[in-house]
């Protein structure tokens, strides 16, 4: 039996990155609106712009510190560097439940950040050494799915959580974490690797004089922004899809439906006010991931990578862009569906590619540049999700303009005068109840517009894809 052929290592590795997952999406799914939430709930009450800049910077340092750790995890010992990030991390999830201002709450993050730095290559390269030629397809499937599991749980937990406070949501991580020691530290066993005689600032010079040579090649750095474009548009479902959701999208007829299909199952997904929350509408993306990723993947493989690369661009642009443009709960999910099937025919294929493109004898080089676009796309995102969502989407912004346009006088939102005070007055003052406002502003503000630009980074990714290839295959 093939699972007989994994050592021990291979089954604790994969059980710590599904703690791992948990952790850090149970915490990640439900970010944006812990951030931007009312203050009288537990959440911080910071603007668009405020959330964007803190989860874009802090996420791609996150991506871009694994091309250097790599290297310290070598030099130093995977064991130490594991328990080290997980000591980091799980006291990092502590801290940020304690911050309340902006500089404390970024600074808490980052450190989170730093921590999972650290996590992010070690995990990875162990499961490399614990397969084989012949194990290595099967593991990595295998890994794969413990990622999109533990990915799943996290804001299953989290959701239910943050009702009792939102504290809970990120002590069940650093709990989730804390096993993480544990497992390390007893049952972690580092698999065979040569021993590094180079110094670490050799190593680190090492691996800047290699960045430096791949970057020399501008065709590959070109191809780089164009996937840095499509994470920039994927990582929306965490940036800005909750926030939209919480603002516009009326899930009470979804609660409704799954009421009459299941009381069971919509008492247990539902909120109290009979809705369904944001978190668990994007969650679905990560249930479809599990349920239809090996079918998708097997799919794909009688394409070139380029050619599905560019058909999962395709269809996540379109897929996710379109959750942007309805605030029907049904619908939403459809499009959830259609981006998910984009994300597991594009994603999986980016490195393959990167392998196919690359120099012969510079195959290793370029794959590991594979996280700088990442890194880009997360503080793109960041702007997008930030200062272009408060100028075309923010219900909170629009309002404002509403008020204006009418001679209406609301105090400012303060710490005395929350977010949920500001909208049950102007609720009060145009006489009307929040759906019936949510309806007349949608309709005059048209906040949907938002899709557009997400499809148009996604049109863009795909056609210079397409150009990108052409030229490259047209050259050879």
């Amino acid at each position: 039996m093939i699972f007989n052929k994994f050592p021990k290592t291979f089954w604790v590795a994969n059980v710590i990155e599904l703690f791992e997952r948990w952790a850090w999406y149970g915490m990640y799914v439900v970010l944006a609106l812990y951030l931007t939430g009312s203050t009288d709930t537990g959440a911080l009450g910071f603007s668009q712009e405020q959330k964007g800049t803190l989860m874009g910077v802090v996420t791609a340092i996150l991506y871009l510190l694994p091309i250097l750790t790599g290297a310290i995890a070598d030099k130093i010992g995977f064991k130490k560097v594991l328990i080290t990030s997980l000591i980091i991390m799980s006291s990092g999830y502590l801290l940020i439940s304690h911050f309340t201002s902006y500089a404390g709450f970024f600074v808490s993050f980052l450190y989170l950040g730093i921590g999972a730095s650290l996590f992010k290559p070690i995990i990875g390269a162990t499961i490399t050494k614990t397969t084989t030629k012949e194990t290595s397809s099967i593991g990595f499937g295998i890994f794969y799915m413990i990622v999109n599991i533990g990915s799943f749980i996290g804001p299953l937990f989290s959701s239910k959580l943050r009702v009792y406070g939102w504290e809970y949501v990120f002590w069940i991580s650093s709990a989730a974490i804390f096993l993480n020691i544990i497992l390390t530290i007893f049952f972690f066993k580092v698999p065979e690797q040569p021993k590094n005689t180079e110094s670490l600032s050799k190593s680190l010079k090492s691996i800047f004089y290699n960045i430096y040579i791949v970057l020399k090649d501008l065709k590959f750095v070109f191809f780089l922004l164009l996937i840095t474009c499509f994470w920039a548009m994927y990582n929306q479902l965490f940036y800005t899809l909750p926030v939209f959701i919480e603002q516009w999208v009326n899930t009470e007829m979804l609660y409704t439906w799954l009421y009459n299909i299941s009381p069971f199952l919509a008492e247990n997904i539902g909120t109290a006010e009979k809705n369904i929350a944001p978190e668990m509408i994007t969650n679905i993306d990560a249930l479809y991931i599990i349920l239809f990723q090996v079918i998708i993947s097997t799919f794909v493989m009688r394409f070139r990578p380029v050619s599905a690369m560019t058909l999962g661009i395709i269809t996540a642009t379109i897929g996710l862009s379109l959750t942007f443009f309805t605030n029907n709960g049904f619908i939403l999910i459809a499009f959830i569906l259609v981006f998910a099937i984009g994300e597991m025919a594009s994603s999986p294929k980016i490195i393959e590619y990167i392998g196919k493109i690359a120099p012969s004898n510079k195959t290793a080089l370029y794959i590991g540049t594979s996280y700088l676009p990442m890194a880009g796309g997360n503080l793109l995102a960041g702007y997008l999700s930030g200062n272009v969502y408060a100028k075309m989407s923010d219900k909170i912004s629009i309002l404002k303009i509403e008020l204006a346009s009418r001679g209406i006088s609301i105090p400012e939102i303060s710490k005395t005068f929350t977010q949920n005070d500001f909208l049950n007055k102007a609720y009060e003052t145009m006489n009307m109840n929040k759906l019936e406002l949510n309806t007349y502003l949608w309709d005059k503000y048209n906040p949907s517009y938002i899709w557009v630009v997400f499809a148009s980074i996604g049109i863009f990714s795909v056609l210079g894809l397409l150009l990108y290839d052409f030229v490259l295959l047209k050259k050879k």
